[in-house]
């Protein structure tokens, strides 16, 4: 049963989960379920307490929902998925995977880029760059955020060496929605990038790298890998755009 409505102890606890992870608006509470929002990430978030010692979570976000990796709890709640905790440590270590997927799914980088360059003027090529170059910013941030700031591929975390990937290029998009989603770019280092934005490497549907035969094989030897990319159907019907049309078939 859910506690409601909530103790003292349990709204503290309920507020300081929510702040730590980026949702710092508190809408109130309604039985026995607290509801949090923020400004970065779309959707709210609400937490509640049961008297068998659990924590439960619930979304609204049917994005968040479908790539959260969470089990979804059989509870009455609000929102479009319930999840539950056995532990405050282990809804702890689930927030910030939340919080990353939410600033990033599925249209909250293009929001964040209509905000941030409203009134920027971009009537000659070298305003229009410049309002490019916020998109191409916001971007990156947002793939670091989803891929937890590693290269899939490799696990390489130095975020000099990482690079936000484009699937389909940046000018082939056929609008700015297309061009600000997470599912059209992957994090990968120096190396991998250079090689994937040329049509040297591709990913088939299982994340695994084909490489090209136009690569060397000292070339081939170099790019190293420790997994596949872990990708959603978002990725793989671009990946195949990618195959298509960019990746370089013959010598």
């Amino acid at each position: 049963m859910i506690e409601a409505p909530q103790s003292f102890v349990t709204q503290q606890e309920c507020d300081k989960i929510a702040f730590q992870n980026g949702f710092r608006r508190t809408h109130g509470e309604v039985d026995g379920w607290r509801r949090f929002g923020s400004t970065t990430a779309q959707g709210s978030i609400w937490l509640a307490y049961e008297d068998a010692g659990s924590w439960v979570l619930a979304v609204d976000h049917a994005g968040v929902m479908a790539e959260i990796g969470f089990e979804r709890a059989e509870v009455d709640g609000p929102g479009v998925a319930q999840f539950r905790f056995i532990s405050l440590p282990a809804l702890y270590a689930a927030m910030p995977r939340l919080y990353e997927l939410a600033v990033s799914l599925p249209d909250a980088p293009l929001q964040e880029f209509l905000h941030r360059t409203k009134g920027m003027p971009k009537t000659t090529e070298a305003e229009r760059l410049v309002v490019q170059r916020v998109g191409q910013n916001i971007f990156r941030d947002r793939l670091i955020d989803y891929w937890q700031g590693r290269c899939p591929l490799t696990g390489i975390t130095d975020r000099a060496l990482l690079r936000a990937s484009h699937i389909i290029p940046w000018k082939e998009c056929s609008s700015d929605a297309e061009r600000l989603d997470v599912h059209n770019g992957l994090l990968l280092s120096a190396l991998w990038d250079a090689a994937f934005d040329r049509g040297l490497v591709t990913f088939d549907d299982s994340g695994r790298p084909e490489f090209s035969p136009t690569l060397s094989v000292s070339a081939a030897d170099e790019l190293r890998w420790a997994n596949p990319i872990s990708l959603t159907d978002k990725h793989r019907e671009r990946l195949a755009h990618h195959r298509s049309k960019i990746f370089k078939v013959t010598k």
